[in-house]
């Protein structure tokens, strides 16, 4: 009878370790995320250019290149390569700071932003516009979402 509680009382300590384990790994991508959003916000409102991926003219992968770089993130300037980087995440499962990701295919991806919460995300959408919020359901062609590893 002993030997049954104490089996008892370890498994529920595994549990309990396991179950604070997954919750402080979630809190801690969600918080990541959201220092990511936090400094992208930064830049709403910048110019869209054609190549760009500094503060004086961004593109949308130009702009999502440079603030995963900020974070120590190294990613390359195209949308469809992009989508090469991270963990795959399914739009239910969205959290601030996923790479949000447009196109009819993978190799046909043309576009990618940050996901920032309730079904919006920032990018830079096009000549002539400049750097904003836009809610998901406005964008054709949702592909999918990557999560990145943030250090």
């Amino acid at each position: 009878m002993k030997k049954k509680r104490l089996l008892t009382f370890i498994f529920s300590l595994l549990m309990v370790f396991n179950i604070i384990t997954v919750f402080s790994a979630n809190v801690e991508a969600t918080t990541k995320g959201q220092a990511v959003v936090k400094y992208a916000e930064q830049f709403i409102g910048v110019n869209y250019v054609w190549g760009g991926e500094s503060p004086t003219g961004f593109d949308c992968s130009g702009f999502t290149k440079y603030v995963y770089g900020h974070f120590g993130v190294t990613l390359p300037h195209k949308a469809s390569t992009q989508y090469k980087y991270g963990n795959s995440i399914s739009k239910s499962n969205l959290e601030p700071g996923d790479l949000v990701f447009f196109g009819k295919t993978a190799s046909g991806i043309y576009h990618v932003g940050i996901y920032i919460g309730g079904g919006k995300f920032i990018h830079a959408p096009k000549s002539g516009e400049k750097l904003k919020i836009t809610d998901l359901r406005y964008m054709p062609d949702y592909y999918g979402a990557k999560r990145l590893n943030i250090k």
